[in-house]
């Protein structure tokens, strides 16, 4: 018994065995199907590249030879007027010559003829055909000849052609185009944000210089790409996009001293899953863009001469990310004038500057929960943008047990910014919160706001 017992813990230990060897070897197969997907993917790639190089290769020379064939033959064409027209203008005078001098031969021919006649004839008519044929050959003026130009004063058509235009040519077509295996730049990484996306992107090629960026994107289902960047940064803000959608982004740069763009990138894919910021609509004294996104403090007779606040439409910020204010346009200045967040979307107030609020005024005061701090920022004007950037320091009791559950403090790392400068504090709150709201109020009209 002792024999089967042991035969048969053996067994189980060989079973076990094979069943993670079989675990394993499976794994070990998925792991082999999918890097021989990723390497179909990468032939795919390098032959669906290669093929629409060669067809734009291709395209463009065929688009060059017409083109020059067409500019030669312009070119020739042109010159070839050119010496008809001179040959017209310098032939015509001649045969005008030609056609005096054949006139002055035929009347030497016929006065000759007449001529030897008279001396040939009769005794009777010889002295009437002689006064008739000096008569002639006076009108005639036998003494007086046209005059013929010299050689040197008439046109001798030549072309005067610069051999060095074919060198030139095949050095500039010796150094057009080129072929490289990669971009030189790539699409670095995709941060989403609420109804927006961060694109970063780098230079891969060390020996190349970029002058400007060129960012482009579209749907996954779109055909166009159209661009959204143009300039020396390496990461722009793509606004405006629709959570829960691919998004295709790609990148090109053009090089120092170059007009043309380089390749573009490989298309990377990207979407958010965070609901873009709103404001919330309805609220007197306040007009709104068809995305919501966008704010500007009007004149009506209900809103205009009192402040009040207008909050997000829900509280859509949570702390890791940036929240930034742009200001578009600017009205006259007030004290209560201000942009910031705040834990709740206490109504009946006319400033952020209260109690559970984090806001910067116009004149770049901040103020935390109310109070004014000493430091200061600039003033807020048209096309100025103020960032908050927040993360969670601590969540600790002040009650007299020390129980969690009887209450606490929320205490967030605030980081505002406005031009080149920024201030940093912390921010007690009364309890813990997932998401906050964001709010602005402005006094006078004329104040336009866009946030994201």
């Amino acid at each position: 018994l002792r024999g089967v017992a042991k035969m048969s813990v053996e067994t189980e230990s060989l079973l076990q065995e094979v069943k993670e060897n079989i675990e394993a070897a499976q794994n070990y197969r998925s792991e082999l199907q999918q890097r021989l997907q990723g390497l179909s993917q990468a032939r795919k790639q390098v032959r669906g590249s290669s093929s629409h190089t060669r067809e734009a290769l291709h395209r463009h020379f065929q688009e060059l030879q017409t083109s020059l064939s067409r500019v030669l033959g312009e070119r020739l064409n042109s010159l070839l007027q050119e010496v008809d027209a001179i040959e017209r203008e310098s032939v015509s005078p001649l045969d005008d010559c030609q056609k005096l001098i054949e006139h002055g031969i035929s009347a030497a021919d016929e006065l000759l003829r007449e001529g030897e006649a008279a001396i040939r004839c009769g005794i009777s008519d010889r002295e009437e055909k002689l006064c008739h044929f000096a008569k002639k050959a006076l009108h005639i003026q036998l003494d007086s000849l046209p005059e013929v130009p010299a050689l040197v004063d008439v046109p001798c058509v030549s072309a005067q052609l610069d051999n060095s235009l074919l060198r030139v040519m095949q050095e500039h077509v010796g150094r057009h185009g080129n072929v490289s295996s990669h971009p030189p730049v790539q699409v670095e990484e995709l941060v989403e944000r609420p109804g927006s996306i961060l694109v970063r992107w780098c230079k891969v090629d060390e020996d190349f210089t970029p002058q400007e960026y060129r960012l482009q994107y579209r749907r996954n289902n779109a055909a166009q790409y159209e661009d959204a960047y143009v300039g020396k940064d390496c990461e722009f803000l793509v606004l405006h996009l629709d959570p829960q959608t691919d998004y295709l982004f790609r990148v090109c740069a053009r090089g120092e001293g170059r007009t043309e763009w380089s390749p573009w990138s490989i298309p990377q894919t990207g979407y958010t899953t965070l609901t873009p910021h709103e404001w919330c609509p309805g609220v007197d004294g306040y007009i709104l863009s068809s995305r919501k996104n966008i704010a500007m403090r009007s004149d009506s007779s209900q809103g205009y001469g009192r402040s009040c606040v207008l909050y997000s439409s829900s509280p859509t910020y949570f702390c890791g990310q940036t929240l930034t204010f742009r200001i578009s346009a600017a009205g006259q200045m007030h004290r209560h004038d201000s942009v910031g967040v705040c834990a709740d979307n206490q109504a009946g107030v006319e400033s952020l500057q209260r109690d559970q609020a984090v806001c910067i005024s116009t004149n770049g005061a901040v103020f935390v929960n109310g109070k004014e701090m000493t430091n200061q920022l600039p003033a807020v004007t048209v096309g100025s943008a103020v960032t908050f950037d927040m993360e969670m320091v601590s969540l600790f009791s002040v009650s007299s047990n020390n129980n969690p559950t009887d209450g606490g403090t929320f205490k967030l790392r605030v980081t505002i910014g406005s031009g080149n400068r920024e201030v940093v504090f912390d921010w007690l709150l009364d309890q813990a919160v997932d998401s906050l709201f964001f709010g602005c109020s402005f006094e006078h009209p004329g104040w336009k706001v866009l946030v994201f």
